[in-house]
């Protein structure tokens, strides 16, 4: 069976975050640049956590300063912010904070699931594609449309995988 699945590079990644962003300021409306930010803030936050907090006061500064001066200085520190290459410290950071929007609906069986996942991951027996291509039918399953609608989704995870819940299901056939 031929994999047809490209796992993209840091360099790719970059190219289409900067291309989207050419769209928001080809806009020229806050609303834009608001929607970009809420989009790209876990993958944003794998790059660089520090320049995430920039990044979010540069748009907070939208009613204090003019539109162009906001989108040059938001593009400087987002071209800034993403020449830092995410680690799995930095991937572990966002993984966590995506855990946060489940974790007061998850049954004690899938929290461990989803920390033996993490351990998994921290201890390099599988990708961050892997992780999230886990992961992301939950978005679904809890319907958190603000995770939906992240970038770092659509550029990390690895689709011809499983799901947490599919590994739950079989092992409840298994018994």
């Amino acid at each position: 069976m031929q994999d047809y699945h490209k796992v993209l590079t840091q360099k790719e990644i970059k190219e289409f975050v900067l291309n989207r962003f050419q769209s928001v300021k080809k806009s020229n409306k806050v609303k834009e640049l608001v929607e970009f930010q809420a989009m790209n803030k876990f993958l944003i936050m794998a790059h660089n956590q520090e320049e995430l907090k920039v990044l979010g006061r540069i748009v907070a500064s939208n009613k204090k300063v003019k539109l162009s001066e906001i989108l040059n200085d938001y593009e400087k520190n987002l071209n800034l912010c993403l020449q830092y290459k995410p680690t799995n410290k930095t991937h572990s950071n966002v993984i966590m904070h995506i855990f946060g929007f489940f974790s007061k609906e998850f049954s004690d069986l899938e929290k461990e699931k989803f920390f033996e996942l993490l351990k998994n991951y921290k201890d390099e027996k599988m990708t961050i594609g892997d992780i999230l291509a886990e992961i992301h039918p939950i978005v679904f399953r809890f319907n958190k449309t603000y995770l939906s609608s992240q970038t770092y989704f659509l550029l990390y995870a690895s689709p011809e995988k499983g799901n947490i819940f599919k590994m739950l299901q079989s092992n409840d056939e298994g018994n």
